[in-house]
């Protein structure tokens, strides 16, 4: 079903290409530890069961991991209606409602599709919104589930966890493993060398894609409420109160950022900001500016189309 969310014809073209340059990485990581390890069924068993594995259950994973919890509308009746308020104007299908008791304010959907999909939010963020600013964050997170950018970006990060793995896998064993022979070593140092290669490289291509995915759902979400005024101020409050958080208490959300409506960390200075999962906060506040003043001169009586 497609939903009322304004749709994004670069969004969606760069979700293609994203996942087309990625299936060619990960046939040819495939490939190579075929060839290296001399045992395609191991391989492909291993590969396979890890992938149904995150895509079917990714949602229960970052529930656990965020200590989010499924909530009825009895117990956030103001949360539920906000949601449901915005399903119907988007003509979406309602995800699960769930909550997660942390101090950080934050957001997050997860889901292999619209209608398996879970939109969580933290009690910090509860505490510190105000309706509108509330109504921004949460259309923000449906956009994602609407454009379906949350199952692709769950699928996409896949290889780079694989290749991530293994690589802790290979360092591990060759520091801990004992006494090996010289084609064993050599073996293991080729697949270690090819799995650091495919994670640098999805890594780059997945970070690309979430800082603009991030630009999108701002701009549904903004298109959606008629208010990016709302979503700016909460995105300025969320991301300074986030800021003076200290890093090792964000350590553990650290591994969901791509995930999250403002990402757990501090200011990112430098390089820094190339590789991270969203864009700076100034890009998405003028981005939003540049909306309300769209709106603002839309509204305007007289003013010609």
């Amino acid at each position: 079903m497609q939903s009322r969310f304004r749709s994004d014809r670069r969004l969606a073209v760069r979700m293609g290409l994203t996942m087309f340059l990625l299936g060619l990485l990960y046939v040819g990581f495939v490939a190579a530890l075929i060839v290296l390890l001399r045992s395609w069924v191991l391989v492909v068993v291993v590969v396979g069961a890890m992938f149904v594995a995150q895509f079917w259950f990714s949602d229960k994973i970052a529930m656990f991991a965020m200590r989010g919890r499924v909530v009825e509308r009895e117990e956030y009746p103001e949360l539920h209606a906000v949601v449901d308020r915005l399903c119907a104007i988007a003509d979406m299908p309602k995800p699960v409602v769930a909550v997660s008791e942390m101090d950080m304010p934050n957001a997050f959907a997860t889901g292999r599709n619209p209608d398996h999909a879970v939109v969580c939010v933290t009690t910090g963020l509860l505490r510190r919104l105000e309706p509108a600013e509330l109504e921004g964050v949460l259309a923000h997170e449906l956009s994602h589930v609407a454009h379906k950018d949350v199952a692709v970006i769950t699928i996409a990060s896949f290889l780079g966890v694989l290749a991530g793995l293994i690589v802790r896998f290979a360092l591990y064993s060759g520091l801990f493993g004992g006494r090996r022979d010289q084609n064993t070593a050599a073996v293991m140092g080729a697949v270690l060398a090819v799995s650091v290669a495919v994670y640098a490289i999805s890594f780059l291509l997945i970070r690309a894609l979430s800082r603009y995915r991030e630009l999108a759902a701002d701009r549904a979400a903004a298109h959606l409420t008629g208010r990016p005024s709302a979503l700016a101020s909460a995105l300025t409050k969320v991301s300074g109160d986030i800021a003076r958080i200290p890093t090792k208490d964000l350590r553990t959300a650290q591994a969901f950022n791509a995930f999250f409506f403002t990402p757990a960390k501090g200011k990112e200075p430098g390089l820094e900001r190339f590789f991270s999962t969203h864009p700076t906060l100034e890009q998405r506040l003028e981005q939003l500016g540049r909306i309300s003043a769209e709106l603002g001169e839309a509204a305007t009586p007289g003013k010609a189309d």
